[in-house]
C-alpha cells in the first residue's frame, strides 16, 4: 500500500468559533503529534464546500450550530501533511458539548491569554490575525 499525498486525501475543515470573548477548543481523543487541542474539525465529504464542511464538524463534534461568516486561509499543515481550510463561524445555536465522543474527549471556551497554553506551537497567521482581532474586541 503506498502512503497518500495530500492532494490524494480529502481535505480537513476547521472552523473557528468566537462567542463572547472565546474561542471554541476540542481535545481528540487521539492526538495527532502535538496536535492534542485544535479547533473542531473534519474530512471535506464529496461535492462539499469548506465551509459547509466546517459547519458540519462543528455541529457533529459539538453540538453547537454555527454559521460561515469567512474563510480565513488554506494551507497543508506542517504536522499533518493535509490540507487544511480555516474558515471563521458564528455561534446560532445550541450549546457546545463534547458531542462525538468517540473523537473527542473534551472542550473549552479559550481566551486571547489562554491560547498559547493549549496550542504551544502557535497558529496558523491568518487564524491568529483574525482571533487577535475578534477577540481584542
Amino acid at each position: 500500500m503506498t502512503q497518500q499525498s495530500a492532494e490524494e486525501r480529502p481535505g480537513i475543515a476547521a472552523a473557528i468559533v468566537v462567542y463572547e470573548g472565546r474561542v471554541l477548543m476540542v481535545r481528540r481523543r487521539v492526538s495527532e503529534g502535538q496536535l492534542s487541542w485544535q479547533f473542531p474539525a473534519g474530512e471535506v465529504e464529496p461535492n462539499e464546500a469548506r465551509e459547509e464542511a466546517a459547519v458540519r464538524e462543528t455541529q457533529e463534534e459539538t453540538g453547537l450550530a454555527v454559521k460561515a461568516v469567512k474563510l480565513l486561509g488554506e494551507r497543508i499543515h506542517p504536522a499533518t501533511g493535509r490540507w487544511m481550510s480555516y474558515t471563521a463561524c458564528e455561534a446560532v445555536g445550541g450549546n457546545a458539548h463534547v458531542a462525538d465522543t468517540d473523537e473527542l474527549a473534551e472542550r473549552a471556551w479559550v481566551s486571547h491569554t489562554e491560547i498559547p497554553r493549549y496550542v504551544p506551537y502557535g497558529l496558523f497567521e491568518p487564524v491568529q490575525e483574525h482571533l487577535d482581532s475578534a477577540l481584542n474586541r
